[in-house]
C-alpha cells in the first residue's frame, strides 16, 4: 500500500489521535516503560472575577518538565509572580520524578528571566521570526541544584 499524502490546515483530535498513538506505543516498545505524559498548569487568575490572566502551561513527560507556555501581565511583572510560577512548576515536576526542565524562548521575550534562574541555552534558531532568535533552554532539577 502507499499512502495518500493529505496537507490541512484545519486538523481535528482524531487526526492528532491517529498520528500520537502508535508514537507512543512506539516510544514505549523503544525506552521499556510508559511515557507518563501529564499536564501541569498554574493560572494566575484576576483576585474579583477569576478571570485567568496568565500562567505556566507545560507537562511532564520521559522525567522532563517541558514549560510550552509562561505569562505574566505587565502590569505585575518585576513581583517575583513569574518565579513563583516556575519554582512552582519545578518542585511539582521533581515530585513527579523529574530530572531537568527545557523550554524555549524568542530573542524579544525573557531570555534572561530564565538565566537567572538557572537554566543554560543549548541551541539557538537564528531568524526566527526574522530578525529575531529563538533560544532553547534547559535546567537540571532537584537534589544538588543550587537555589535559583
Amino acid at each position: 500500500m502507499i499512502p495518500k499524502i493529505t496537507l490541512t490546515d484545519a486538523p481535528t483530535p482524531q487526526m492528532r489521535k491517529a498520528i500520537v498513538e502508535p508514537l507512543v506505543e512506539f516510544n514505549h516498545m523503544r525506552i521499556g516503560k510508559p511515557e507518563t505524559y501529564r499536564p501541569l498548569v498554574i493560572l494566575l487568575s484576576h483576585p474579583e472575577s477569576d478571570e485567568i490572566v496568565g500562567g505556566l502551561y507545560g507537562s511532564t513527560s520521559f522525567s522532563y518538565l517541558h514549560v510550552d507556555l509562561l505569562f505574566v501581565p505587565e502590569s505585575v511583572r518585576g513581583t517575583g509572580i513569574g518565579r513563583e510560577l516556575m519554582m512552582q512548576a519545578e518542585a511539582e515536576a521533581v515530585r513527579r520524578g523529574c530530572h531537568a526542565s527545557s523550554l524555549d524562548t524568542f530573542s524579544f521575550q525573557a531570555r534572561g528571566f530564565y538565566e537567572r534562574l538557572g537554566y543554560s541555552v543549548f541551541g539557538i534558531l537564528d531568524d526566527c521570526p526574522p530578525g529575531h532568535s529563538r533560544f532553547y533552554l534547559t535546567k537540571r532539577l532537584g537534589a544538588g541544584q543550587p537555589p535559583s
